[in-house]
């Protein structure tokens, strides 16, 4: 299986996803999700267009080609969604809408939020019930399911099996940090790059276009949310 680096959650912030690429040396290295959604959305995806990844699509990004086709119904998530949808070109919305759910590395399954669906919730503490529950569909052979969605890194047992949650690239919760994981065939790492988050911030304002870009740094680069309060955001979605 070799080693394998898995960067969920980038959410447009070149500067953090450059911080995890510059210290993450693996055999393989996994995209899982929710990578355009973001202050520099065509910055980060042309970066790792330009690599050889594994790619995963997230709900945001389905909801960013469905924004972009004009598709998309109900009350978008955050006002730097629609933003980031509309700076796509045709392109990269067809290359993002052609994304696999999830995929397999050896006894390694990766996912956005759960093998079954894009944007179900469960966490670190949800019951050994709740985790059965999402994990049936997975083939008896995987040993490791890797995730991410909820931007709070974790590992636990189910089953015999480990969970593993990336955290977050460009918007960690529960600590500051780039947050990703590293699968090897001696375990799990989990990691968060080192990053000055004073001049990623300031990066971010120069160089983006987005109108609410100071706004966004101030909440998700200079300031993060608290293991406490992200779990009690999710809680009443974590048990279905």
């Amino acid at each position: 299986m070799g080693r394998i680096a898995v960067l969920a959650d980038v959410h447009g912030v070149l500067p953090a996803l450059e911080a995890v690429l510059a210290e993450a040396s693996a055999d393989v290295v996994v995209v899982a999700g929710d990578v355009v959604s973001g202050p520099q959305p065509r910055e980060v995806l042309r970066v790792l267009r330009g690599m050889d990844v594994v790619w995963v699509r997230g709900n945001a990004d389905r909801e960013a080609v469905a924004m972009a086709r004009g598709e998309f119904e109900g009350e978008a998530p955050d006002a730097v969604s629609p933003w980031a949808a509309g700076q796509l070109s045709a392109e990269e919305v067809e290359f993002l809408s052609s994304l696999p759910t999830s995929v397999t590395i050896g006894d390694v399954l990766v996912c956005h939020a759960t093998p079954r669906d894009d944007e179900e919730v469960v966490l670190v503490d949800s019951s050994v019930r709740r985790w059965r529950e999402v994990l049936s569909t997975v083939p008896e052979h995987i040993d490791t399911i890797v995730c991410g969605h909820t931007h709070m890194p974790f590992v636990r047992q189910v089953d015999r099996r480990t969970v593993v949650n990336a955290g977050s690239v460009g918007m960690p919760y529960g600590a500051p940090g780039p947050s990703w994981a590293l699968i090897t065939p001696d375990g799990v790492q989990l990691r968060r790059a080192t990053m000055d988050r004073e001049a990623a911030a300031e990066r971010v304002v120069r160089e983006s276009a987005y109108p609410g870009r100071h706004e966004w740094v101030s909440a998700y680069l200079l300031a993060n949310y608290s293991d406490t309060e992200a779990l009690e955001a999710f809680r009443a979605r974590s048990e279905g």
